[in-house]
């Protein structure tokens, strides 16, 4: 397990200005982060932090917007994949289209950005990818099987870049939430952390070394569970249990 402080880190975070990745973002400069360049579609919604952080409009399904994004951000030692999107759709009556959007995002969008900014990473002497991903990357759930999906495809990946990105000196991070207290699950009434607990705990967990981060009491409870039981683990995200 390799510590890395996050103290003089330049960081962009992905999905910054609402939710999850806007407490990252303050959990980042609460820990001394240089800068972070907070990214995100609608870049007039970043206003209100403080001058070391750097407005970037992502949208991580522009090929061109993640291009402009590696060509700004030229010295970032920590990319934070925070952006997602969640469609509830079911997955035999929805259209393709509406499918296709998680994966756009959450996986291949991600990959790329990923992508773009190993090198720059590399180039800056080293630093770690976060990538956040969720429980439902390891068990999916009926109504969110096309968002499982896609973050089980981003934890695939994760698990397959980790090596060889050791060895070019970037640490490869997984994140694996239960549920947050976010606009994204304001309908979800099982138990929710606060953004804010859940940004604290990552960036520990990053600092720390962890390459697998269960960031609130739900996820390290069920973590457990899935390393001792992942048929267990499954049932319980499946519902066969009930």
């Amino acid at each position: 397990m390799e510590t890395r402080t996050t103290t003089n880190a330049v960081a962009l975070v992905t999905g910054a200005n609402r939710g999850l990745g806007s407490a990252l973002v303050d959990a980042l400069l609460e820990q001394g982060a240089r800068r972070v360049y907070a990214a995100a579609r609608d870049t007039a919604s970043l206003a209100g932090h403080d001058e070391r952080v750097v407005p970037v409009r992502l949208d991580l399904t522009s090929a061109a917007d993640i291009a402009a994004a590696a060509a700004l951000a030229t010295d970032v030692t920590l990319l934070v994949n925070n952006a997602s999107t969640a469609r509830f759709a079911d997955p035999f009556t929805a259209g393709r289209e509406e499918l296709m959007l998680e994966m756009a995002t959450n996986y291949t969008g991600t990959v790329d950005v990923i992508r773009a900014f190993v090198p720059v990473i590399e180039k800056a002497g080293g630093g770690a990818v976060v990538n956040v991903l969720s429980l439902l990357a390891l068990a999916g759930t009926p109504p969110m099987a096309g968002y499982a999906a896609s973050k089980a495809a981003l934890h695939s990946f994760t698990q397959a870049i980790r090596p060889g990105l050791r060895a070019r000196g970037i640490g490869v991070h997984g994140v694996y939430p239960g549920g947050i207290d976010t606009d994204m699950l304001a309908g979800f009434d099982g138990p929710k952390t606060r953004p804010e607990i859940v940004a604290e705990a990552i960036v520990a967990g990053v600092a720390a070394g962890h390459t697998e981060i269960f960031p609130d009491p739900t996820s390290a409870r069920m973590s457990t569970l899935w390393r001792s039981d992942p048929k267990g683990f499954e049932r319980a995200f499946s519902g066969e249990d009930r």
